[in-house]
């Protein structure tokens, strides 16, 4: 048996997302564009779950246009507005610890002649207001902030950013799609102009997600993509509807379960957090006092980080972003906070879902003990 605990890459669809799609996929749903009895029934399929996304982050209906997941609304929003006014506002600010889905798109934005500028992070892994006014331009057009780190976990003070954006009359895009369903989000009570949201981190299908697009930020956005004019004609393409019902009913369980979850997972964590705390050498990456209640990252100090890895038998954790991952490099987020490539290595995302228990908690907790003790005995003094 396989403890999974690699929530943060990606949850598995919950049953009853699972039984919702499968029932749209043995109707044989149509095309939601067309005009006819089965197209318009489709259409209000699809609009009943952009209704359940956009109740979940206190959004209207018409503000959640769908896209292929995360990283392309985080395409969408950078390129669909950097790109708009050639001649002026072309200066971007994005912090150094984004997703991959943000920091490439800033510099491919570079490559194309605009100006970027990247916030650092404090050892706590929170990105400083004071940093972000003094990167603030007279020509910022947008900034760039993650609402909850994909890595560490932790929440960034994404409302005071934004009222400081505001107050230079900057627009900005978070990418939520780590907070999604973890924590209490408002996205309009916020100030933020854009979010990116994403099914596959909290109990719907991989796949499928969407860009929120705010009152400020709509008539400023244009497309990548062309032919077809759906979604406002931000994001032509044949709607999924089989995926789009998937994320609604996601988003629905987790409005319904909000306070029980956050519990169920700060539990979870908690427990681990003071198993392996506990242990020599052992530290928190990020603030534990701004932290969603899925994730926690932690440092195993004297241990060679791929014996680590490879030692964590019956354990599904991660080392960070599986993008990062994909590349075989250290985690650049860890090393933003001031870790170096030995201590970034040797570290371990832990990220829990519903249907995580605590007894595979007490499991977990075991192998990652065993490991780690074993391995420093063996290492050099």
């Amino acid at each position: 048996m396989t403890v999974y605990l690699d929530h943060a890459a990606s949850t598995p669809v919950d049953p009853r997302v699972a039984a919702v799609m499968a029932e749209s996929l043995a109707r044989g749903d149509a095309n939601p564009s067309a005009t006819h009895g089965a197209g318009r029934a489709a259409r209000a399929q699809v609009e009943t779950a952009r209704a359940e996304i956009a109740a979940l982050v206190g959004a209207q209906p018409g503000e959640i246009i769908f896209t292929s997941g995360a990283t392309e609304a985080d395409n969408l929003a950078l390129f669909g507005l950097m790109r708009a006014v050639p001649a002026r506002g072309r200066h971007l600010v994005v912090s150094r610890i984004e997703h991959r889905a943000v920091l490439d798109v800033a510099g491919r934005l570079e490559v194309e002649g605009c100006a970027v500028s990247y916030v650092p992070s404090g050892r706590e892994g929170l990105v400083p207001l004071s940093a972000v006014d003094a990167a603030l331009r007279a020509d910022t057009r947008l900034l760039s902030v993650m609402l909850v780190n994909n890595e560490t976990g932790v929440i960034q003070d994404v409302g005071g950013i934004a009222a400081l954006c505001r107050s230079r009359d900057a627009l900005v895009h978070t990418d939520a799609a780590q907070a999604l369903g973890h924590i209490r989000m408002d996205l309009p009570s916020l100030g933020v102009d854009l979010a990116s949201l994403s099914a596959h981190k909290m109990g719907g299908p991989p796949g499928i997600g969407a860009l929120w697009v705010g009152a400020r930020a709509a008539p400023l956005l244009e497309p990548m993509l062309y032919g077809g004019g759906q979604e406002r004609g931000l994001r032509p393409g044949t709607l999924p509807v089989h995926q789009i019902i998937g994320f609604g009913e996601a988003c629905r369980l987790a409005r319904l379960a909000e306070s029980t979850d956050a519990a169920h997972y700060q539990a979870l964590t908690h427990a681990l957090a003071s198993h392996l705390l506990a242990l020599p050498g052992v530290r928190r990456n990020g603030t534990a006092q701004a932290c969603a209640p899925h994730l926690l990252n932690l440092s195993f100090s004297g241990v060679d980080g791929e014996a680590l890895h490879a030692s964590l038998i019956g354990l599904a954790v991660s080392g960070g972003s599986a993008c990062g991952a994909a590349r075989g490099e250290p985690s650049y987020v860890l090393r933003a906070l001031g870790l170096d490539d030995t201590a970034a290595e040797a570290s371990v995302r832990f990220s829990v879902g519903r249907q995580t228990t605590l007894k595979e908690i007490e499991i977990a907790a075991k192998i990652v003990e065993n490991a780690y003790l074993r391995l420093l005995e063996l290492a050099p003094s």
